[in-house]
């Protein structure tokens, strides 16, 4: 499954606690970057956070961002220490019965006593767990999301091999007729001069050049280039860099058989496929 390194995915999640969201953006590089930000409270959770993105994706600069808004019951609410409070109250109606002059007893002094009034924070562990899940439901996300992409970059690029396999064919078919034209334009100039050269010598110059003008190697390794392509387009593992080989030794190859073109029928089809190949490398920078 081909999949692109380009996507952003944003998740939500609302509990009594208060709201979560990841934020996670994802675009090409050479290897995994993960940029991680997340509240104080979870900076604890970083490493186990950066080992579940890390084990779903391969290669990419992620930008993951956690936010966690907690409710304002959650804030502000004071949480009593119901058995504390009542043994207080009990130790301290006991002391009276030692006091002639008892002062009533106060509701604030029992909530000043250490331990009494707590304040509602929520479980930290269960923020975790929380915080976890959404964070592999996000990262699924953008997994969909690459797959999408990679989907249509592997089309763009299958588009192009058949476009380049036309050309390698068109170029073959008229190749043979360019180097006996070539031949032709020889010995009608020889003949135009009227020399008496050593024709055997001369036969064997045209086999030279004939040989020297031949883009047959050249083509059958276009096609092998070609066809890997494709195989490598089947592959159910990250093939990036190794799609980005094979645009260089297409563009390689083109490169020869510019070189070796001596008719302007040849030239443009070196050009387009020159072209071509430049464009499917700008999209194999994007597959993982």
């Amino acid at each position: 499954m081909i999949r692109s390194m380009t996507a952003f995915t944003h998740r939500e999640l609302t509990t009594e606690h208060g709201t979560m969201s990841w934020e996670i953006r994802s675009v090409n590089h050479r290897y995994l970057d993960i940029s991680l930000r997340q509240p104080e409270e979870f900076r604890s959770q970083e490493n186990s956070l950066r080992e579940i993105i890390q084990s779903t994706l391969k290669r990419g600069k992620i930008e993951a961002n956690l936010r966690f808004n907690a409710t304002r019951s959650n804030t502000s609410e004071i949480r009593i220490n119901e058995p504390l409070a009542r043994a207080l109250i009990i130790a301290c109606r006991q002391l009276e019965v030692f006091t002639e002059n008892p002062e009533p007893l106060k509701a604030v002094d029992i909530l000043r006593w250490p331990g009494v009034a707590q304040d509602c924070q929520p479980d930290m562990d269960i923020l975790v767990a929380h915080a976890k899940v959404l964070l592999q439901d996000s990262l699924d996300d953008l997994l969909e999301m690459r797959e999408r992409e990679g989907k249509r970059l592997a089309d763009f690029i299958y588009q192009r091999c058949d476009q380049i396999a036309e050309i390698i064919v068109r170029i073959r078919k008229h190749r043979p007729g360019i180097i006996a034209a070539q031949r032709e334009k020889i010995l009608n100039r020889i003949e135009e001069l009227k020399l008496s050269p050593d024709y055997g010598r001369v036969e064997q110059e045209l086999v030279i050049l004939a040989q020297r003008l031949d883009v047959e190697e050249e083509l059958d390794r276009l096609m092998a280039h070609l066809d890997e392509i494709n195989d490598v387009l089947e592959r159910n593992e990250p093939v990036g860099r190794r799609l980005d080989f094979l645009m260089q030794e297409l563009n390689r190859e083109a490169n020869t058989l510019s070189s070796k073109s001596n008719d302007a029928d040849t030239t443009q089809a070196a050009v387009d496929l020159k072209v071509m190949i430049e464009q499917m490398r700008e999209q194999v920078q994007n597959i993982e």
